[in-house]
């Protein structure tokens, strides 16, 4: 070992952004192993190495014994003399066994053990560092297309864009520079995999962060965010200073804060509310841009009933009920919306429904109880008793012909 040698695995640290002292100890592995291909009966065998000097040394620990030793990490009492003369049976004595050279096996051997360790080191910084950015933007480069997954370049290694994770309305062209939300760091075999995605709705929280200042230092907080890729999304903001306007702050000078998170997401539309901590304010100014008249809610149910104008119910629907569905996603309430003219109408078939069933209401009571002073008709009555002539219904009779004889 030299000094050159010493320089060469610096270097290799700094370059492989791993510890010089974790180095040394892949090292003394290899070393190690290279030292049991190449010197029999070793016994227990130990590599210990002198940066400072540029040196390292080759020891075997071996077991003093009476008589005979039963292996190779045993030795003799009368060999052990020889050595050390002041040992006894019971000690352990150290031995200085570092070959002069190594075989071609044994240096091929240290030569893998090196590189193997090198990439298990770099791998394991790898997650490491990936792991902790777990839920952070990332800037990468579009590199290729494997199958139905898209690789991005981003840097240090290779993250992986699932189907499921990719908006089919982005093109994802070689070169094209994104950034993508860190979701995932597995171990695998083939050493460290990064999932990334462009469809999780923490990327346009993450990317308003980067954007406004006034959200990275805690003045305005993104508290909810709804999103359907590609198409629209809603975010909810609150500040508790009210100098800070949390709307404003977000959409920036001219739209130009907004504006860079929207040309990142290709065009993708954003609509930024103002978060009340009344869950009917707060749902009737989820709705925008369509304005509500009244929000009613049912808490039970975790429901509400919005009325709209006329011309605003397509409007706070949204093409193919976008909108209000965005609008529920957004604050966790189930929405029905209805235009003024239906529930007007709905309260008329009420209201008529109402009255139909008061009206039929007395009819029936009143031949069941008739009231004081109704006209009450006179009793018929039987046997012996006079039938009063005008209480008699009045019969036709056929005419009969009676022939004399």
């Amino acid at each position: 070992m030299n000094g050159d040698f010493l320089m060469a695995l610096q270097q290799i640290a700094k370059e492989k952004e791993i510890s010089p002292e974790a180095l040394l100890e892949t090292v003394e592995t290899a070393l190690l192993t290279a030292a049991k291909k190449n010197i029999p009966g070793h016994g227990d065998l130990r590599v210990r190495i002198n940066s400072s000097k540029a040196t390292f040394q080759v020891l075997s620990y071996k077991v003093v014994v009476e008589g005979e030793p039963e292996d190779a990490c045993q030795i003799s009492l009368s060999d052990a003399l020889e050595k050390d003369p002041d040992i006894v049976v019971g000690e352990t004595l150290e031995l200085d066994v570092t070959p002069s050279t190594f075989g071609r096996i044994a240096a091929q051997t240290a030569k893998q053990v090196v590189v193997q360790r090198i990439r298990e080191a770099e791998r394991a910084r790898v997650f490491e560092e990936f792991n902790e950015r777990v839920g952070e933007v990332l800037t990468g480069t579009v590199q290729r297309r494997e199958q139905k997954q898209v690789i991005i370049n981003l840097g240090k290694i290779e993250a992986f864009l699932p189907q499921q994770e990719q908006v089919p309305s982005e093109p994802y062209r070689f070169n094209d520079r994104l950034k993508v939300y860190l979701l995932e760091v597995r171990r695998s075999n083939k050493g460290t995999q990064v999932i990334v995605s462009r469809t999780h709705p923490s990327l346009i929280r993450r990317l308003f962060e980067l954007e406004v200042p006034e959200i990275s230092d805690g003045t305005v907080a993104i508290k909810s965010v709804a999103r359907e890729p590609g198409a629209r999304s809603k975010i909810a903001v609150y500040s508790a200073d009210e100098k800070v306007d949390p709307v404003g702050s977000c959409v920036g000078h001219r739209g130009s804060r907004v504006q860079a998170v929207v040309n990142e997401l290709y065009d993708e539309k954003i609509d930024i509310i103002r978060w009340f901590p009344d869950p009917a304010q707060f749902i009737a100014e989820s709705l925008s841009p369509a304005k509500a008249v009244k929000v009613t809610i049912n808490e039970d149910a975790k429901s509400a009933f919005v009325i709209v104008p006329d011309n605003m119910l397509s409007l706070a629907i949204g093409k193919s009920g976008q909108n209000v569905r965005l609008a529920a996603r957004l604050t966790g309430w189930r929405i029905d919306i209805r235009s003024e003219s239906q529930v007007a109408k709905a309260t008329l078939i009420a209201a008529t429904t109402l009255s139909d069933e008061t009206e039929e209401a007395p009819e029936t009571t009143a031949t069941a109880q008739p009231q004081l002073g109704d006209e009450l008709v006179p009793p018929v009555t039987r046997g012996d008793e006079d039938i009063p002539d005008d209480t008699l219904p009045m019969i036709d009779l056929p005419d009969i012909d009676i022939e004399e004889e």
